[in-house]
């Protein structure tokens, strides 16, 4: 078997991919499987997170299916729903979720379980508007949690480790309009002397460099549209680009519209456009989550490596994310600057950089986002993760044969090792 993960980074080593076109295939799936299962999405982890021993039970083609109830605005879909899709749906029926991760590609069961998040100060990750999840459990039985269910805060974040989720609930809001503005040109002195006021300028901000030049490539704003004045034409030493289509990473067409110019949520909150390549494709991504307050201090000590960085690098983006209390999510319990890396895929060049840029993170208790690249181990996880010995604890009650374990989770001591 060559499949792969969607940027080719890793190939699964499972002995079989079965897809499930029903959640009553993904249980006969499930029970009538020997040895290890997980569950496979859309791909878009980098390593062996998503890999199995024996089994990979692909849920993308499980068809969508989306309910939405008006009294409490809570929308259940199926789990191997892209967030565009469900995206679009909300929006035609005026309802929008929080945020959106800058792929709308990726499938909501995928995103959520690993951490995954969009931007801005006040804003939760994507998996904080998770409010139920239906698994399938080793047995091939369907369960159902609910938020206020003991451990579900151990479970919004699982990695897979329970179960095959098979459909998810999302807390929802009234639709919005969102501009997208570009801004050229912010001298680095600006951005490290205020983060906040950089990071705090829209609903959502991301900042995109390559650490080298002495102004950082690109800040994105997009400000909610609700009568609040235009963003200006200089800021922090900055100007606004007024063009509506921008460039990143080599992509043009790919991106969603620019230049200040009003439209839903669903095409502005993320950075690429649904039907067409996302990003580069041909890379490999590692981010790290550090507490916001130490954001400036962070970003200094990895500068100090800018020169051996930069040639591997696409662009570094800086998005934030409010705290919350979901025992693996990269926020729990404080608000952070989230440092990532698009790197050109060149494998033993990032291997051998990754250590150095963990160690320039390590006196900010740095956090690796669960599906990309990074060097951790079980104890350096551990010493960073202050629930994971209750995560353990918990999908061992759930899963105590280590049907959904693997190599990767044990590695990290997410499982216990068998």
């Amino acid at each position: 078997m060559t499949e792969s993960t969607w940027a080719g980074t890793h190939v699964f080593a499972a002995e079989r991919i079965v897809p499930a076109t029903s959640v009553e295939e993904v249980q006969e799936r499930v029970a009538t499987s020997s040895g290890k299962v997980r569950a496979l999405g859309t791909r878009h982890s980098f390593h062996d997170i998503a890999d199995s021993a024996g089994t990979l039970v692909s849920v993308v083609d499980v068809p969508f299916e989306a309910e939405l109830d008006e009294g409490s605005g809570e929308v259940s879909v199926t789990a191997g729903t892209r967030y565009g899709v469900l995206a679009r749906w909300l929006e035609e029926r005026g309802r929008a979720l929080h945020n959106m991760g800058s792929l709308p590609h990726i499938s909501i069961a995928g995103a959520t379980q690993t951490g995954t998040h969009g931007s801005g100060n006040g804003n939760g990750i994507l998996s904080t508007a998770v409010r139920g999840l239906e698994y399938v459990d080793a047995t091939g039985a369907l369960r159902r949690v609910r938020a206020g269910d003991e451990g579900f805060e151990g479970l919004v974040v699982g990695l897979g480790a329970f179960g095959v989720v098979t459909r998810v609930s999302l807390a929802t809001q009234p639709s919005f309009q969102v501009r997208q503005d570009v801004y050229r040109g912010l001298p680095w002195e600006a951005l490290l002397e205020d983060l906040d006021a950089v990071t705090s300028a829209a609903y959502s901000v991301s900042v995109f460099t390559d650490w080298v030049e002495g102004e950082v490539a690109q800040v994105w704003r997009k400000s909610l549209v609700d009568g609040s004045p235009e963003p200006p034409e200089l800021w922090l030493g900055a100007h606004r680009d007024p063009r509506e289509e921008g460039e990143l990473v080599g992509n043009s067409e790919g991106l969603t519209v620019q230049g200040g110019v009003p439209g839903p949520w669903a095409l502005r909150l993320p950075h690429f456009r649904l039907d067409r390549t996302p990003s580069n494709g041909d890379e490999i991504q590692t981010e790290y989550f550090v507490d916001r307050a130490a954001g400036s201090e962070a970003l200094r000590a990895v500068r100090a490596l800018a020169a051996d960085i930069a040639p591997h690098l696409y662009i570094t983006e800086l998005r934030t994310a409010a705290a919350d209390r979901l025992w693996l999510s990269g926020a729990y319990e404080r608000d952070v600057l989230g440092i990532h890396f698009t790197w050109r895929n060149e494998p033993v060049a990032v291997r051998a950089l990754l250590p150095r840029v963990e160690a320039a993170l390590a006196p900010f208790d740095a956090r690796p986002h669960w599906g990309k690249w990074h060097g951790y181990d079980a104890e350096r996880i551990a010493r960073v993760t202050p629930r994971l010995a209750d995560a353990r604890d918990l999908y061992e009650s759930l899963d105590p044969e280590g049907r959904f374990s693997n190599a990767h989770l044990e590695r990290l001591g997410v499982r216990v090792a068998r």
